[in-house]
């Protein structure tokens, strides 16, 4: 898909609500090949090609990181923007990075499906020169200009405390349905969690099991878990989808007022996670930022601005979400 589109230069940690801010860390001096345009590549009053690499379009959070790159790029002439929508399939988006390359893009955007099968492909690009910024989630190594995305470790944790501290104050039993393996976010919300519920020992995690962040995929996954554990108290999700994708298997076996939920985006669309909590399906999710304005605020900075001092990682802050302030969060965040 290949929209003409153009730049809307807000501040790479402006450009969130006013609840949340960021953190950056600047380029180092060693930094590679493909860490800034060449000046007769950049500049005011030219064409540039940005190829963004998407994981997986069928993700409610990956439709609103589209539309939040689109929507923030509707200022600057000369900027074409092409997503390539990677459907859950390493092997296809390293084929759409290859296509990116073939067209000579100006630069890249890519939010990995997996971490390790898409570094040697983004280290391909990022040693022709071509600027790289990596979103959300990351690759091995160091062959990229940027990163931006949440602390999905804190992220994990804040969920952890909040169940030892407010929603399992007593203990209890967790089911806890992960992301997709393989993508760093996934390993970090397990492990951040855990290190949040440290300090109650009476909470359990007694299963634990992916579910690639999607519903339908979420509502089997628990189905299957609530037969074998009816006695749960909470289930952990990684996402919201497959929160409330829980909540439905629990509704179909008559125990949704017995278990609490809680999930991670708080995307603030109607089908979002902090509707859900609203609506009282979910007793709490966690704000993560889709970074999509940023990056292309970033990508004015390489390709209009000629910068060579752009920060090396963006890291955007998460906020919790619970009754008491989702009204609140959903306005601060954007929400219509």
């Amino acid at each position: 898909m290949r929209t003409r589109t153009a730049l809307l230069a807000v501040l790479a940690c402006g450009a969130l609500a006013a609840t949340s801010a960021c953190s950056v860390e600047k380029q180092s001096d060693g930094a590679g090949s493909g860490s800034a345009a060449s000046s007769e590549n950049c500049g005011s009053g030219k064409d540039f090609l940005i190829g963004m690499s998407q994981a997986n379009n069928a993700e409610p959070y990956r439709q609103v990181m589209n539309n939040d790159i689109e929507t923030a790029a509707k200022a600057v002439p000369g900027f074409t923007v092409e997503v390539a929508d990677a459907a859950q399939d390493n092997s296809k988006q390293v084929a759409d990075v290859e296509n990116f390359l073939t067209q000579k893009i100006n630069l890249l955007i890519i939010s990995p499906n997996e971490a390790k099968p898409l570094t040697a492909v983004v280290k391909k690009a990022y040693d022709q020169g071509i600027p790289v910024i990596v979103l959300d989630r990351k690759v091995e190594g160091d062959a990229y200009t940027a990163f931006i995305g949440g602390d999905n470790v804190a992220i994990g944790r804040a969920a952890g405390e909040f169940y030892a501290k407010t929603l399992l104050p007593d203990g209890g039993k967790v089911i806890e349905i992960a992301g997709l393996p393989g993508a760093t976010p996934a390993a970090e919300r397990a492990q951040g969690f855990r290190e949040g519920i440290k300090s109650n020992p009476k909470i359990e995690i007694i299963a634990s099991q992916p579910a690639d962040w999607l519903r339908d995929k979420g509502q089997t996954v628990a189905d299957a878990l609530l037969k074998a554990h009816p006695d749960v108290n909470a289930i952990y999700a990684h996402n919201d989808p497959m929160a409330e994708g829980a909540y439905l298997a629990a509704k179909s076996a008559g125990l949704e007022t017995k278990i609490k939920f809680t999930g991670i985006d708080a995307l603030p669309v109607p089908s979002g996670g902090i509707k859900a909590v609203q609506e009282g399906r979910l007793a709490a999710t966690f704000q993560y930022a889709t970074g999509g304005r940023e990056a292309v605020d970033l990508a004015k900075k390489i390709l209009v601005d000629c910068s060579k001092d752009v920060p090396r990682s963006t890291t955007l802050d998460t906020m919790q979400v619970t009754a008491e302030n989702a009204a609140e969060a959903y306005t601060k965040l954007g929400g219509v």
